[in-house]
């Protein structure tokens, strides 16, 4: 087996890194503390194509797979701009596949022309405060009336909605107890994000600060019958489409990261002299280095091989979950080595590694926890019986 990107993919790669490399670390610093979403970033990967990477050509898009989306990614998230560089623009990638598979040809040309094109913003409304991970208990409903549907609930943890146009939205239109199957009576829809309507309140957090949270608070939201994706109630079917590839670029977003942090403190061991020697000569310092970059490194190739074997219509949900798990892990100590490798300079936000830190966090714990991917591995893997 050949192992290693094809010069497509590393010019995808390069191309990127160039975009990047146009914001520095002053530019993120200031996005980070001032609350403020990359616009500047933004505007320049959609004026580059880099938006619609996944999108089909007829709507703009360049109908490539999630093995180049995750290139792309992790091309973005190792030049500097963490997880806000990638969150600005990730919805984009698994966000809308819903609609590429189920919705109409008028829908798709409606919706995700100006997506590609970086001329709307979308945010992603699921996660509910009183549901979490699972999904079958959400409460938002969407009530039948004619031309469309009366919404009423709750989304937590909506990432975008203080800048986002429209809202990927699922909603309960059939009770969870009145359902055959839980997962059933769920459905999807596409649309404006009212705010008459809906309260968008943004959440203080950790970091990613760039990047806003929200709660959203929907009281009356009327929804067309045009802005539903395909039928209703089978909403959260339509939802799994997306899942294996989000895990893949949180996973690939992740190491990307860590390969950041992991180099900032590799250029400071050779940099930083201490008793007439640079710290980087001492093996005390080399060793967690070079142990990040081993989990580094593995972490990726099985990221690569889950992308490959969804972009090959194989079953890949053992994959990308686990390298959703290891990416998570390797960037979290990698930036945690990185932090103590710098030593006091590694609390000052100078040099960066702890904004990095704060946000390695993120991927340990969204968008599926460390313990439902082992449970899942467990479970589906191992054939172990089911625990919850």
């Amino acid at each position: 087996m050949d192992i290693q990107l094809s010069e497509e993919q590393k010019a995808i790669d390069q191309s990127v890194r160039e975009i990047c490399a146009e914001f520095d670390d002053d530019y993120w610093t200031r996005c980070e503390e001032e609350s403020t979403f990359p616009h500047e970033y933004y505007r320049l990967m959609a004026q580059n194509g880099w938006l619609g990477i996944t999108m089909p050509e007829e709507v703009g898009g360049a109908g490539l797979g999630v093995t180049e989306a995750a290139i792309m990614m992790h091309a973005a998230t190792s030049s500097g701009g963490g997880y806000s560089a990638a969150s600005a623009i990730h919805i984009n990638l698994f966000g809308p596949h819903s609609i590429v598979v189920h919705g109409s040809k008028e829908q798709k040309q409606r919706w995700l022309v100006p997506l590609v094109k970086g001329e709307q913003k979308a945010c992603f409304g699921v996660t509910e405060p009183d549901a979490g991970l699972d999904t079958t208990s959400i409460k938002t409903f969407a009530t039948k009336v004619q031309g469309g549907y009366i919404v009423h609930g709750r989304k937590m943890w909506t990432s975008t909605g203080q800048v986002a146009d429209k809202i990927l939205l699922l909603t309960r239109t059939t009770a969870k107890e009145d359902s055959r199957k839980p997962t059933q009576g769920m459905t999807l829809f596409y649309t404006d994000l009212d705010r008459t309507k809906c309260e968008v309140r943004r959440i203080r957090k950790m970091g990613r600060n760039a990047v806003d949270s929200n709660a959203v608070f929907i009281d009356g939201l009327f929804i067309p019958d045009e802005d539903r994706i395909g039928e209703e109630g089978r909403g959260f079917e339509y939802l799994l489409d997306s899942l294996n590839p989000e895990r893949i670029l949180v996973g690939i977003e992740a190491v990307g990261l860590g390969r950041d942090a992991l180099n900032r403190a590799a250029q400071y061991a050779k940099d930083r002299v201490v008793f007439g020697r640079p710290i980087g000569k001492n093996q005390g310092i080399q060793h967690p280095l070079a142990e990040a970059w081993t989990y580094l490194e593995s972490a990726y190739w099985m990221l690569m091989r889950a992308a490959w074997l969804y972009d090959n219509g194989q079953p890949c949900g053992a994959e990308a979950n686990a390298g959703k798990f290891l990416g998570a892990r390797a960037a979290f100590d990698a930036a945690t080595r990185s932090v103590m490798t710098h030593g006091g300079m590694g609390y000052a936000r100078e040099y960066q590694v702890e904004r990095l830190f704060r946000e390695s966090i993120l991927p340990r714990i969204a968008p599926v926890t460390e313990q439902l991917i082992l449970s899942f591995i467990a479970e589906r893997v191992l054939g172990l019986p089911k625990s919850y």
